[in-house]
């Protein structure tokens, strides 16, 4: 018999985030750690909001076809709600259905945020076909071993673990099965680090390894101060080409995912609206992974300007686009940027604009109607968006698209196996 505060429920569908939805009572209920086509019994755990509840599987009454034996142990249902390890939200689903679930995902969001028809979706891969998800060349048969960097957190006695999922429980580990081998032989398992707040493990493609003790803040009077972080220079390979970069600052986790964006982008630019002479622009650029996937494209005479707010990866991509003169490298938020673009420039600047192909790659949250908004004033060629969600991207493709700019095709990539984060690459023009 379910507790006081627990219900049996049937699920129905897939929704962003991680959570699957059921209903009880004619209200909608978020639930984490199922699928489609189960029935659960699940511990309510937030009643707060009006038209849904979010509640905790705590025991499957009738699994789907596709349920398998979580990848990975500390996260799975067995374990009770608070103490399951985060960051593998769909390791208990077979590989090929997680797929087709972020899928599904994928075609909801362009539906309901981004406001596009059935028959548009359905024609948006390249080929002309359907959108899938792609894997990730490669890969391994159940979806692990493919983590470069680790975050540990660390708990008031010192021990390390991720937390548990929606929450800053600490739960100790033993293994870190997304993690690659080289990772794994490096995070110090174990071990106690009082007065730190996490712990990095960092992997690179030439074999060495990195783990990095983050202090945790220090209080001055009522504000709380970040101790400084000396960065660490490592070095990443795609292809031929080499990046500089510091081992805390931002890179692909997939251990394919830098040449798999390398060349989506490159295929996603229409070769007949590029041309290497315009203002080409890299928004939120990093340390030019993606200006340097146009260089390799389309030669010495590219000129593009890489835009990013961290004063760090700005002097990394300096460096790692110095085989283009006409390349630059620029410290600046996005934002500020593009608003101050869309109303500072030239006659000549905006010949130059409206030949340019725009790469944008913005964090989690997308880039918003503001950047939206001055990018499509500048009219230029072509747009290429990269994104990490759903939701986001859909939302400034609807923006993009009040301004004259549809999007021509949409590819998927499973770049984060056993979780449901998925990478996706779109090309706009007018």
């Amino acid at each position: 018999m379910p507790q006081k505060d627990e219900v049996d429920l049937d699920i129905t569908n897939v929704a962003h985030g991680g959570v699957f939805v059921a209903r009880h009572e004619g209200r909608v209920v978020f639930v984490p750690d199922t699928m489609p086509g189960e029935r659960v019994r699940a511990r309510v755990a937030d009643t707060s909001h009006d038209r849904f509840w979010r509640a905790e599987a705590v025991e499957v009454l009738e699994a789907a076809p596709e349920r398998q034996d979580h990848v990975w142990e500390a996260a799975s249902i067995t374990h009770a709600p608070g103490r399951r390890a985060g960051g593998a939200d769909l390791g208990h689903i077979r590989l090929d259905h997680q797929r087709e679930l972020k899928r599904r995902v994928i075609v909801d969001a362009l539906q309901r945020t981004g406001r596009l028809d059935e028959a548009r979706i359905a024609t948006l891969s390249p080929a002309g076909g359907p959108v899938s998800v792609e894997p990730v060349v490669g890969e391994t048969a159940d979806g692990t071993g493919w983590r470069t960097r680790v975050r540990l957190q660390v708990a008031q006695d010192g021990s390390i673990g991720p937390y548990a999922a929606r929450t800053h429980t600490v739960v100790p580990v033993r293994d870190l099965p997304l993690a690659t081998d080289l990772v794994q032989a490096n995070v110090p398992f174990g071990q106690r680090f009082p007065g730190a707040e996490s712990v990095d493990v960092v992997a690179t493609g030439d074999g060495t390894a990195h783990v990095l003790v983050n202090d945790a803040p220090v209080r001055r009077g009522k504000k709380l101060v970040r101790p400084h972080r000396r960065p660490v220079p490592i070095r990443e390979r795609v292809g031929d080409r080499e990046f500089r970069l510091d081992a805390r600052g931002f890179w692909q986790v997939h251990r394919g995912a830098a040449a798999t964006l390398t060349a989506a982008v490159q295929d996603a630019v229409d070769e007949a609206l590029f041309d290497p002479r315009a203002a080409n622009l890299d928004l939120y650029g990093g340390v030019g992974l993606l200006a340097a996937a146009l260089g390799d494209r389309f030669g010495s005479t590219l000129r593009i300007t890489s835009v990013e707010s961290d004063e760090n990866a700005t002097d990394d991509a300096a460096e790692n686009l110095a085989d283009w003169v006409g390349a630059t490298a620029v410290t600046e938020r996005v934002e500020r940027f593009a608003a101050r673009l869309a109303a500072d420039a030239t006659a000549a600047e905006r010949a130059r604009l409206r030949a340019a192909t725009v790469i944008l790659d913005p964090p989690r949250s997308g880039a918003g109607r503001a950047v939206v908004d001055a990018i499509a004033s500048v009219r230029p060629a072509q747009i290429v968006y990269v994104a990490c969600d759903p939701v986001a991207l859909a939302r400034d493709l609807a923006f993009f698209a009040g301004h004259g700019y549809p999007v021509r095709s949409l590819r998927a990539f499973d770049l984060f196996p056993n979780t449901h984060h998925v990478e996706a690459v779109a090309t706009l023009a007018p």
